[in-house]
């Protein structure tokens, strides 16, 4: 570590200057779990992406402002939406931000102003997803897409007057 001026040291202990490093190699993605082709697709497939499990960390954010109705808890709010935030999130190759659960938390209306008819569609679904995969999995196809890729402030001035829109519900 170099040492102020004033402290008197020898010449073994400055700094190493002018030493030639050369440049590392160029960095190269090549484990063998890494996705070079196209995600796999299919049912229950889901989308893999690079620390999805960083999502659930985030949701701790939202769970005091989280709007839900009886028989759905935070929890399942929660699970539901983490897999919708993940779900953009592989779409851009990185990992999971606090946009993506805003938006997640937004189409579904957990973040308030959602109309009767979107509570009528999501207290159903939502009901204990965090216990069935099938449930959870459904949550994520129902989001398009199309509604992924738009940005967050998009997607909050779309809501809730296009919240079908939004779900692909035309």
């Amino acid at each position: 570590m170099a040492a102020p001026q004033y402290v008197p040291n020898t010449l073994a202990e400055q700094p190493r200057r002018g030493l030639d490093v050369p440049a590392p190699d160029r960095w190269v993605s090549d484990r063998p779990g890494e996705l070079v082709a196209n995600r796999p697709l299919g049912p229950e497939m889901g989308r893999p992406g690079p620390d999805q499990g960083f999502a659930l960390k985030l949701a701790h954010v939202y769970e005091d402002k989280l709007q839900v109705r009886k028989p759905e808890t935070h929890h399942d709010a929660i699970i539901g939406c983490v897999g919708v935030a993940t779900a953009r999130a592989s779409l851009y190759g990185r990992a999971p931000v606090i946009h993506d659960l805003d938006i997640a938390f937004r189409v579904w209306g957990f973040l308030g102003d959602a109309p009767q008819e979107l509570l009528d569609l999501r207290v159903p679904m939502f009901e204990a997803c965090a216990h069935r995969y099938e449930d959870q999995r459904a949550i994520v196809d129902q989001v398009p897409e199309a509604t992924l890729l738009l940005s967050h402030g998009e997607v909050a001035q779309r809501f809730p007057s296009q919240w079908r829109s939004l779900l692909g519900l035309g």
